[in-house]
């Protein structure tokens, strides 16, 4: 279907035989584009006679961008927009090669497979931004931020080991690491924006030749022994809608930088560490100090506030069932408040969207305000979304999640927890939404709406789409995936299971888990070294090649070594013992379909390439 838009034509096609729906009828202001996100429409603009790219050279993709860019007001950098637009728009039917901002070739494959209706996928590449496909500028902001991330850690760098008298690349892990060169942290100007200068500076990873005469014999130890001393970061001012600042601050001045270090890894899981970390930068619009404020400041939010590693996630369910039977009321209380939210479901997550996305339902009637407490309401807000990251699978990074409002009433809004779940996703859990789906919502919820907009990110708010019949959320989800409580063809309800006595035995192994443990600190230090080796180096060195590769295999390690040790440090899980979750990472959604999660042990997701092979510097 073909629309003349003001100078443009918009190009609307589908898979099936129906059109998109909002593509005949809207006016230059492209809301075909801003309202019709789903990956079974494919749109595109085109000047007449100019084929995929425009007058002036812009691909179609960066077209829409900044179409939608106009329409928000320019509340949204051009590259936050290109990203986003990258996860929400493909043209596979119309183009099947296009160009990205950095000039590399996107080949665009759409894929119909069992348990991935319509899924688009990139063949052989991924969206920009994300790891394996960074522009050179990208690149070099993901260097800046290992190395002010290493530095917080203790991991001595360049400018540390010269004023420590180190030589010949000795680093602070074991002696064997290349020091980063001086042009690894020097500012770089590109087009990601300029550096920004402010007045307000911190305390964050110290430098030691500034160290009093006290803590001198401390400093020289490189990690672990101190506290952050003087520093030499600018704090970002303004842009702190949730004080990170100062959660900054406070964790620097009270957490060792071991400790920090290993709220890092520990956050890390089965990720990327590239990806965690350009998560933080893509969400702060590639700003190396504003990334790292709000990097740490979610690793002591992590460590200090909701303990999610060490507690939600450590004890789980069957740590719930245990603080049911305590003496103390208020223990008792929050673990019966917890199970509830669990046997009710009140959220849940099952299936994938047409995206690939792992889905979490909420069923906003079963909330009643005032039923549980605030402290049980937010760990189990946490508890949903860890167990939701348990469920991403390279190249997926992000969820659904969809309000089913049958039946809503003015009784169900509870304020507190709604302003909670936007913090966490917008200051702890970046990058981590790929769309949100309101279905069903009555008219008593379109002034709620207004309230609750109004605390939203731009982008966050862009990525809500209210949806009405079965036919429009079949835009973001296939029938067949819908359940039929909520008018599609699944027939399939939830159900809770209970927790097994014997389900977390491996966790008291403390033999093995040490071992494991052990395992994954070597790979861990590893790539640690590999990345300032690759931070020393420059893209025309000989070794830029083999430094990058290195770095993958290494990443690919900490994957499947966090597989092994999983059962050891995290209690089993509903979607462990329903089997969505399965042994060494793969999933399960739906009964047939087992795939490997982020590179389960023996291959790598989407590729089925067998597990790396060790480097001879990773054995020592």
């Amino acid at each position: 279907m073909l629309t003349r838009v003001g100078a443009s034509w918009r190009v609307c096609t589908k898979d099936s035989p129906s059109p998109c729906p909002f593509s005949s009828t809207y006016s230059a202001k492209n809301t075909c584009f801003a309202r019709c996100r789903s990956s079974s429409y494919n749109h595109t603009l085109r000047k007449p006679g100019t084929g995929a790219r425009g007058k002036h050279g812009r691909s179609s993709v960066a077209r829409v961008g900044i179409a939608l860019g106009c329409a928000l007001g320019g509340s949204i950098g051009l590259d936050r927009l290109n990203s986003s637009f990258k996860e929400s728009f493909t043209t596979p039917d119309i183009v099947s090669t296009s160009q990205s901002s950095t000039g590399r070739s996107f080949a665009y494959e759409t894929e119909t497979r069992s348990g991935y209706p319509g899924r688009l996928e990139m063949a052989g590449t991924t969206q920009s931004g994300h790891p394996g496909n960074l522009t050179a500028e990208q690149e070099a902001r993901l260097q800046d931020m290992w190395l002010a991330t290493l530095k917080v850690f203790g991991v001595s760098t360049s400018e540390e080991q010269e004023s420590l008298g180190m030589k010949d690349g000795a680093g602070s892990l074991d002696g064997n690491s290349t020091p980063p060169s001086n042009d690894a942290q020097k500012p770089r100007s590109d087009t990601l924006g300029p550096r920004k200068t402010n007045k307000k500076r911190i305390s964050i990873f110290g430098r030691r030749q500034r160290a009093d005469a006290q803590d001198a014999d401390d400093a020289a130890l490189g990690r672990g022994t101190t506290t952050h001393r003087d520093a030499g970061i600018p704090l970002p001012e303004g842009d702190d809608k949730y004080g990170q600042n100062k959660d900054f601050a406070h964790a620097l001045a009270s957490e060792s930088p071991e400790n920090l270090r290993r709220a890092f890894w520990s956050m890390v899981k089965h990720d990327h560490p590239d990806g965690l970390l350009l998560r933080f930068l893509r969400a702060r619009k590639w700003d190396v100090e504003k990334a790292l404020v709000m990097l740490v400041s979610t690793m002591h939010w992590r460590m200090q506030e909701m303990h999610v590693d060490d507690d939600i996630m450590k004890r789980g369910e069957g740590g719930a069932i245990e603080d049911s039977r305590s003496a103390d009321p208020a223990i008792k209380k929050e673990a019966n408040d917890f199970l509830a939210q669990l046997r009710m479901g009140k959220s849940f997550l099952h299936g994938i969207d047409n995206e690939g996305r792992p889905m979490c339902f909420v069923r906003v009637r079963l909330h009643k305000q005032g039923e549980q407490s605030e402290a049980s309401l937010e760990r189990y807000t946490v508890f949903v979304i860890e167990s939701a990251r348990m469920l991403l699978a390279s190249p997926v990074e992000t969820a659904a999640v969809i309000f089913d409002m049958t039946n809503f009433s003015v009784a169900n809004m509870d304020y507190g927890p709604v302003k909670f779940m936007i913090k966490c996703f917008e200051a702890n859990y970046p990058e981590s939404l790929g769309v949100v789906l309101v279905h069903k919502s009555p008219w008593v919820f379109h002034g709620i709406w207004n309230i609750i907009k109004g605390w939203l990110d731009p982008v966050v708010a862009g990525k809500v789409h209210f949806t009405k019949t079965v036919e429009e959320l079949e835009q973001f989800v296939s029938k067949s995936h819908i359940p039929k409580e909520l008018g599609g063809d699944e027939d399939w309800t939830y159900e809770y299971i209970e927790p097994k006595p014997d389900e977390n035995a491996r966790m008291s192994d403390d033999a093995a888990k040490s071992r494991l443990l052990g395992e994954r600190e070597q790979t861990v230090k590893n790539f640690e070294r590999a990345t300032m080796a690759w931070m020393s180096s420059k893209p025309a060195a000989e070794d830029w090649s083999s430094l990058r590769q290195r770095r993958e295999g290494l990443a690919a390690n900490l994957r499947n070594g966090y597989w092994q040790l999983d059962p050891y440090i995290r209690a089993r899980t509903v979607y462990d013992r329903a089997g969505i979750i399965q042994g060494r990472g793969r999933l399960d959604f739906y009964g047939s379909n087992t795939r490997p999660a982020q590179g389960a042990l023996g291959t790598s997701s989407r590729t089925g390439a067998s597990r790396p092979e060790p480097h001879a510097d990773d054995v020592d």
